[in-house]
Formats: C-alpha cells, sequence, structure tokens
C-alpha cells in the first residue's frame, strides 16, 4: 500500500509550552488524521525572559510522562515518539530519553549587552536586534543567525529546524532582499554545515498555517543545494494547534518536488523510511 506524508508529524507543540492544545488532543488529532508515526517535540527550556510559559519547565518529568502514557494509550494504532525541540540557546542538553531532536535559532545572543533578542516574534523585536546588535544592517543580521544554524547543524540534529526562520517575518522583501548574494552567501554556507547522512532537513508549513508566510521553509534555492548534497527531507507541520497537524502537507510536497525530490522520509521508532511524495 503506498504512502502518504500524511503519516508522520513530529513536530509539534502542546500547552506544556506554546501550543494551544494537551498532548492528548494533539496525539488525538493526528490518530484522527490518519497519522502513523507521532512526535511530541517541546521547546526545550531557556532562561531567557521573553520566552517564559512558552517553552519546557527546567525539569520536563511530567512532558516526559506524558508523552510515554500516550505511546502506551495507542500501542498498536499510532507509533508516539518522544523528542524535543533543541533551542541554540538552551543551558540544557539533549536528553539522553528523547528519540529524536531538532535543532533549532530562535534567538539570537547580544554579549556586549548580555540580551536576548527573538528573530521570530515580530518585527518590533527583530528591528531591536538589527539596531542594538548589528549597527541597523539587516543583512549582518541575518549574517549572524546564520552562524548560529551552522553551529548548530555541527551538533548534527535529528531535523534541522525551519533553517531560514529569519524570513519568516520578511514577507514581501519587508526587511531585506531574500535574492541578495550577502543573505544567500549565509544561508548556503550553514546549510554546508550539516550532515545529510546523520540530518534531516525539514519543510516545515506552521508560519503558513499561522499567516506569516505564503510557503513553507525553507526556499527553493536551500532545497536545491540540499538535494544536491544527498540530503533528504522530512515533512513537518511545526503544529501549535490541533487542527494543524499536517497542515499543508500538499504544498510542502510540492515544493519538494520541485527542488527535484520525488520521496521524503517518515520518522519512525525504526529510524528513517522513504516516503514517495
Amino acid at each position: 500500500m503506498s504512502r502518504t506524508p500524511e503519516c508522520c508529524s513530529v513536530h509539534t507543540h502542546s500547552a506544556l509550552c506554546d501550543g494551544k492544545g494537551t498532548l492528548a488532543e494533539m496525539a488525538a488529532a493526528a490518530f484522527g488524521a490518519g497519522v502513523r508515526f507521532f512526535g511530541a517535540s517541546g521547546h526545550s527550556h531557556t532562561e531567557i525572559p521573553h520566552d517564559a510559559g512558552n517553552v519546557l519547565p527546567a525539569d520536563p518529568a511530567e512532558y516526559r510522562a506524558q508523552v510515554l502514557a500516550l505511546r502506551g494509550e495507542y500501542a498498536g494504532r499510532m507509533t508516539v515518539l518522544l523528542g524535543i525541540e533543541q533551542d541554540s540557546q538552551s543551558p540544557q542538553p539533549v536528553p539522553d530519553w528523547a528519540d529524536y531532536w531538532i535543532g533549532s535559532v530562535h534567538n539570537l545572543y547580544d554579549p556586549r549587552t548580555g540580551n536576548y533578542h527573538g528573530i521570530d516574534w515580530d518585527r518590533e523585536k527583530l528591528a531591536a536586534c538589527r539596531d542594538g546588535q548589528f549597527g541597523g544592517d539587516m543583512l549582518a543580521l541575518t549574517e549572524g543567525y546564520y552562524r548560529d544554524v551552522a553551529a548548530m547543524a555541527e551538533r548534527s540534529p535529528t531535523i534541522l529546524g525551519h533553517i531560514d526562520l529569519v524570513t519568516k517575518l520578511n514577507r514581501g522583501n519587508a526587511l531585506f532582499d531574500e535574492d541578495a548574494p550577502r543573505y544567500r552567501a549565509a544561508a548556503l554556507g550553514a546549510l554546508h554545515h550539516a550532515d545529510p547522512d546523520r540530518t534531516l532537513l525539514e519543510i516545515n508549513t506552521g508560519a503558513v498555517s499561522r499567516g506569516y508566510r505564503d510557503a513553507p521553509y525553507p526556499a527553493l534555492f536551500l532545497l536545491r543545494e540540499w538535494r544536491s548534497m544527498g540530503g533528504q527531507v522530512i515533512l513537518t507541520a511545526d503544529a501549535h494547534s490541533p487542527e494543524t497537524v499536517i497542515f499543508g502537507y500538499r504544498q510542502a510536497a510540492e515544493l519538494a518536488k520541485a527542488a527535484g525530490y520525488r520521496e521524503s522520509v517518515l520518522l519512525t521508532d525504526r529510524g528513517w523510511e522513504p516516503c514517495p511524495l
């Protein structure tokens, strides 16, 4: 029986971090949508003030216990994986109990002031980062962001999360030109730090479901480069509410095809499995 991309949804968030549904509600929505491999990927704890209430607590024991309970509840019907989205600024290491982890950059740290700047909160915060940390040069901000992405990629996460998140608030090139040579060089440079044998690049529809973007991450030029490197892709919804657990997968699949892919990868309890697009 042929598989569909909807079989896998492993970038999801619940009310234990910044999601709008309980873990049980997220799992139930995935099961109802025909998902075969569901993964919880709560945001790792940080000490950043604006992250308070949006990340897992310093002790994620309750999160772990709830996911493992769901694994038992759905045994034989849907595989439940225990993951984490590891933030680049998290003081904690990737937990050894995680079945997989998503490596992401959401914040930039300014060592001169000790301040953290959110990349994907709103344009006001992004402009404050640009002006306060990068002298008003938005392309310099993107270069700083991709330096952190490169460092995360070198850690070989299971999935490299929304690699070009810095474009989330840039609809219509409102803040910078995404075709600028400096920007593309920084993005491609970061991508080249990822190991295609150990890391999947996600095609992430989360910003589309929340109205920030018209197309999934990442940009087509990055997908084409990743394919030329021999890298594989996984479709994710970055779901923050039950109704979005497989949002936009067909659009994501079309983007993958435009980059030359004919299959994506399912993340399973047995490892990576091919999934025809």
